[in-house]
């Protein structure tokens, strides 16, 4: 099975996620997004696999979420990628992708669901 992780290795929780992935034995490709950010393309099909919108994978709590002006509800969603994809900071990790589904690794414990 074939196994990706955008991981922060300066992240707690992706640190978890990850281990927490190795102990399972699994083969991991580890993508260190903030300096391999995902495309627009990417992010769209990991928000359609988490089955949420792209504003629900920002992390709202960044300065960077302010300064850019996506406390602007009515921003479309393209708008909303576009600026991760820019600032890729402001995406929520860690993502797991498997078995053609996505997870959110918060808790680390939530990414085990799409492993079988």
């Amino acid at each position: 099975m074939s196994v990706i992780i955008y991981h922060n290795p300066r992240c707690t929780k992706s640190r978890q996620t990850l281990q927490l992935l190795e102990d399972q034995g699994l083969q991991i490709e580890v993508i260190e997004y903030l300096k391999t950010p995902p495309t627009a393309h990417e992010l769209k099909e990991i928000v359609s696999k988490l089955g949420i919108t792209p504003r629900q994978l920002l992390r709202n709590k960044e300065a960077e979420y302010k300064e850019h002006g996506l406390d602007d509800l009515s921003l479309s969603d393209e708008a909303i990628i576009a600026a991760m994809v820019r600032v890729p900071k402001l995406i929520e990790r860690p993502i797991v992708l498997a078995n053609g589904k996505a997870a959110i690794g918060r808790p680390p414990e939530a990414v085990l669901a799409i492993l079988e």
